[in-house]
Parts: structure tokens; C-alpha cells; sequence
């Protein structure tokens, strides 16, 4: 079988909530190579937020869409029979909400802003993650030594999704046993970051009370390639997009088509489903332009969307943007099979 090569990091199934009947949404981009470049340009949601080769990886010598086919079967494929009761709104069963709570988590974790945005923590993370593997196989082989018992490694999820490298060398006229690691940051940790997150971390996203907010008149819901919003707010100019998953009177905004938002406050009792005021409809308007990445779909050319994300016009940037996710693939394959 063929392998998934197109890995949609916003489902098109979720964007076809905002498209049109003949599968068409308004595309708004970030970044582009020249002013000529329509403000919103119709694309069909199987064209867009998407990379090629995103999730594909190598195991054991051969290409393998794992990621995306684990993706696909655990998060997306079960949330279609929810949103169609979002969008007809019919009442959501526990089953209901349990689905669409996982589709959320997963939609955090899987798009490039999640990747980039970690890099830089994975960076400075990984000192430490090299010691203390260092220091876990020393204690290991003292033990095993002392039992006269074998090594046995317990811990296959490591060895699958890590790309690391533990070297021994003995050093016989000290008595004394070398281990030098090496971690390639990258493509293999973001997908242990993934499958640690969705199978362990999002539980506590079930203990919260979540509700549908619907949109007012005028002033529809738009989403974006990074469109779940963990937001930590104190005043209207004072918020960040930090927010933690268990975190107190942190706020969780997931829009789900133009008249649904799901939304959660942690701590908070259970919300009805309401229209909220236009005051704080423009204010998630906004903090949901402002926490796209590079693309923003909409069903309609929203005026605001340019006023509220403004784009970046810079060739050069597009085009080393552009370099780095065609070359992604190669690059990762090659840092990890070089160790």
C-alpha cells in the first residue's frame, strides 16, 4: 500500500467545516513572496495545510506513515460523526465530547508552530537528556553486574522514537566502562513528544467542563493552521498563548466551524451553551488571528482578518521558508541515520 505522503497537519476533514459545499475555503496567508498575491485566495481543503512528508519516517530501513496513519485512525476518522451533530446542532453525548477533546489535543501537538515553537526548549533540554541516559545505563550495568542478570530494556517506546546512539568503550587497564550518548533534536522527538502527549497528558483535559460558543451575527468564527488557543488572560492587552492544560482559570478555544467555538476555563463550573458578547467575540477573533501561524481559512473574505494579522511580504523569507520544509525530510533522515 501507497504510502501517505501528504501529511495534513489541519485535518480536511475539521476544514471542511469552514468550506463551501463544493469542498472550497478562503485562505488567508501570512507570509507570502510578493505584494501581488491576493489577500484571500480559494483553495480546496485537500490543497492546503498540509506538508509533504511531514510524518513520514524511517524504520528499520524503510519509509514508514506510521505518525500519520495512527493520527488518522486515533483522532481524526472518529471525530466525523461529532461534528456533524456540532454543525446540525444536536445535543453531544460523553462519547461525544470524550472525541472531540482528543481531536483537540492532537491538533495542538501535530502542526509545525507546535514543532517550532519546541525546538528551542528540546535544545537546551538536551544536555541533560544525554546525562541522565548516561548516568540510567551506568546504574543499570552495576546492577546487572552485582545480580549477574543480563540487561533487558524495558523501555522499547525510547529506542523507537528517540534517534539516540549509546556507545560503550571498555577500558580495561582503568577497570572501567566508557558510554557516550548522542541525540539527534528533531523529526524523533517531536513524535515522542506526540504520542507521550496524546496517550498520557490529554487525560486531564477530560476532568474540564466544555461548552459550545456560538458566534454572533457579524461576526463569524475563522480558524487557522495552529487553531487551538491555550490562553492565559488578564486584561484585554494583557494575555499569552502559554497556557497549561491543568492550569487554574487558564482559558482552551477550538474553533470548530463558523458558528462553533468549543471552549473550556479550568477550574470553572460547567458553561451553558451561549452566545457570547460581541466584546468578547472580537476579543477570541483576534487572539485567534494573532495565534495563526502562517494561514488563516475562512468561509468568507472576513475584512477584519488583515487589520487583526497583519501579512509579511519577503521573498527571501518565503523562500527559505519553503526550502526547509522541501528539504525537511531528507534532512531528518539523514541527522538520525548518521548516528
Amino acid at each position: 500500500m501507497a504510502l501517505t505522503r501528504d501529511n495534513h497537519f489541519v485535518p480536511q476533514l475539521y476544514l471542511k467545516n469552514f468550506a463551501t459545499d463544493s469542498g472550497e475555503v478562503l485562505e488567508y496567508r501570512i507570509l507570502v513572496s510578493d505584494p501581488k498575491v491576493p489577500i484571500w485566495k480559494p483553495v480546496n481543503v485537500a490543497g492546503t495545510g498540509y506538508e509533504r512528508n511531514l510524518y513520514t519516517r524511517i524504520v528499520r530501513g524503510e519509509e514508514a506513515d506510521d505518525i500519520e496513519q495512527w493520527l488518522n485512525r486515533e483522532f481524526e476518522s472518529p471525530a466525523k460523526e461529532p461534528f456533524q451533530k456540532v454543525l446540525a446542532d444536536r445535543d453531544l453525548t460523553q462519547s461525544d465530547w470524550e472525541i472531540l477533546i482528543r481531536f483537540l489535543a492532537s491538533q495542538i501537538v501535530r502542526t509545525p508552530a507546535f514543532l517550532i515553537k519546541n525546538l528551542p526548549i528540546w535544545n537546551r533540554m538536551a544536555p541533560m537528556v544525554l546525562d541522565q541516559t548516561t548516568k540510567d545505563v551506568e546504574a543499570r550495568l552495576r546492577k546487572a553486574k552485582e545480580s549477574g542478570h543480563k540487561i533487558v530494556d524495558d523501555d522499547t517506546s525510547l529506542a523507537e522514537y528517540f534517534p539516540i546512539k549509546i556507545d560503550r568503550k571498555d577500558l580495561p587497564e582503568e577497570k572501567k566502562v566508557q558510554f557516550t550518548t548522542k541525540l539527534v533534536v528533531g523529526r524523533g522527538l517531536w513524535f515522542y513528544t506526540m504520542k507521550h502527549i496524546l496517550t498520557n497528558t490529554l487525560k486531564v483535559l477530560h476532568k474540564h467542563k466544555w461548552t459550545i460558543l456560538e458566534a454572533p451575527d457579524r461576526l463569524k468564527w475563522f480558524t487557522s493552521d495552529d487553531p487551538v488557543l491555550c490562553l492565559n488572560f488578564r486584561s484585554e492587552s494583557d494575555y499569552d498563548f502559554n497556557g497549561g492544560w491543568n492550569r487554574e482559570r487558564a482559558n482552551i478555544l477550538f474553533p470548530l466551524s463558523p458558528r462553533h467555538l468549543m471552549f473550556t476555563e479550568i477550574g470553572a463550573s460547567s458553561y451553558p451553551r451561549r452566545v457570547p458578547s460581541c466584546y468578547h467575540a472580537r476579543l477570541f477573533r483576534r487572539m485567534i488571528a494573532e495565534h495563526a501561524h502562517r494561514r488563516i481559512y475562512s468561509l468568507t473574505a472576513d475584512s477584519r482578518v488583515p487589520q487583526l494579522k497583519p501579512r509579511m511580504e519577503d521573498a527571501l523569507a518565503y523562500q527559505n521558508e519553503r526550502k526547509l520544509w522541501e528539504t525537511w525530510y531528507e534532512d531528518q533522515s539523514r541527522a538520525e541515520q548518521a548516528l
